[in-house]
């Protein structure tokens, strides 16, 4: 179970409850009508409201360190990578299974274990920086109608539903993973789609919006292009999607699979973070998984290479390919990994940002009235929800006295 991080965050904590307070009126989310029992891979934006541990994230979410750090192309192969100190204020993403619970997508594997000095209100806007609003998880819980500011019994444990969506992990018939961001003070849609690599007509056909307007606390679906698996249904792994310059571990840290930056092809090698993995080598040949092989001939080039086919059974599968190719491949460009920041850079993300296009400098918006911009078919559209934020200036000194408190234990 997940708590508070350490004492000395308290001045980053209250800093993180005055900035909760002030976002005022009720949040929208976005959501995903489904029936069945099928799950997809997604994301969460998780903004960190005090410095913490990798691991202390990790467990907040249920997921796996290392996990979280390749989600975002942080060096996951160095030793004690899980006790890294991340800062302050820097956004994550968190990779999750999005469920189908009571007809709508959501994450509802997270279990909180309250703290003393923990209220509804301070958990769901503090520690899961907005995720989940006190409301929903007072109802996931079947709690009374009490004060959100209340204090929560310690020990309590507490289901926290969470906000994802699946669109059949396409994206205007490409693959996609979603990314479940919450609207901060001073995003626009545009600023938004500029940091994601998207577009504003694409973020608002999405998230079905009438108009490209946003407020602090809003819940978004971000598209984010992805590189999809073609695993068959009996692997464990099956559906493993990873984000375009990102990372994903599977096969119990056995294998990592990564997307871009040329293309939007999976390429997966091992990992080499645990001792006890199967066998890698692909059948009736000398290759191993991630290896390629080249010859150049006066047809063009033969190439062999053995790639990553699921966790079946337990076991690595590999599958062996071959082939003549127009010209032989040079070697595998990786995305690059970055070094555990310890400071928050505002101005960026995981990649760079696309110039805005003519709609998004202040002109007409794609896709919206005023505009000769044809929406563009066969994009995923969700409906809004609305959900109860913090819009309680009067409470804010009580909160703050809470969990100073809590700092005296």
């Amino acid at each position: 179970m997940a708590g508070w991080p350490a004492a000395e965050a308290a001045g980053a904590l209250v800093v993180a409850i005055l900035a909760a307070a002030a976002g005022g009126a009720a949040g929208k989310t976005t959501i995903e009508p489904c029936a069945g029992a099928d799950t997809c891979a997604a994301l969460l934006g998780y903004t960190l409201y005090a410095d913490m541990k990798v691991s202390e994230v990790a467990a907040l979410f249920g997921a796996d360190p290392r996990a979280v750090l390749a989600a975002n192309a942080l060096d996951f192969a160095s030793p004690g990578a899980a006790n890294r100190i991340l800062p302050a204020g820097l956004p994550l993403r968190v990779p999750t299974r999005c469920a189908c619970s009571d007809g709508v997508r959501k994450s509802v594997a997270v279990r909180y274990s309250a703290r003393p000095a923990d209220t509804l209100a301070s958990v769901a806007d503090v520690v899961f920086a907005g995720l989940a609003s006190a409301d929903q998880i007072r109802t996931a819980n079947g709690l009374s109608a009490e004060d959100p500011d209340a204090p929560l019994d310690a020990g309590a444990t507490l289901v926290v539903p969470l906000p994802c969506a699946c669109f059949n992990s396409t994206d205007n018939n490409l693959p996609a993973v979603y990314l479940s961001y919450v609207v901060r003070v001073g995003d626009t849609v545009q600023s938004i789609a500029a940091t994601h690599a998207t577009t504003v007509t694409d973020i608002s056909n999405v998230n079905a919006m009438g108009s490209p307007i946003v407020a602090p606390g809003d819940i978004l679906a971000i598209p984010l292009p992805a590189c999809a698996s073609m695993f068959p249904n009996s692997a464990s792994d099956y559906g493993l999607l990873v984000a375009n310059g990102t990372y994903a571990l599977t096969a119990g840290n056995c294998v990592q699979c990564s997307c871009g930056p040329g293309d939007l092809k999976l390429y997966c090698t091992p990992a080499s973070l645990t001792a006890s993995c199967s066998s890698m080598q692909c059948p009736n040949s000398n290759l191993m998984l991630g290896n390629v092989t080249a010859q150049s001939t006066s047809g063009g080039c033969n190439v062999s290479s053995c790639s990553y086919a699921g966790l079946v059974n337990g076991t690595i599968a590999t599958s062996l390919s071959s082939g003549l190719q127009p010209t032989c491949p040079g070697p595998h460009q990786f995305p690059p990994l970055r070094a555990t920041p310890i400071a928050v850079n505002q101005g960026s993300y995981l990649a760079p940002s696309p110039a805005p296009g003519a709609g998004e400098a202040g002109g007409d918006i794609p896709g919206f009235p005023g505009s000769s911009n044809v929406s563009p078919a066969n994009g995923p559209s969700g409906s809004v929800s609305q959900a109860a934020s913090v819009n309680r200036p009067h409470q804010i000194v009580a909160l703050i006295l809470s969990v100073a408190l809590y700092f005296q234990m």
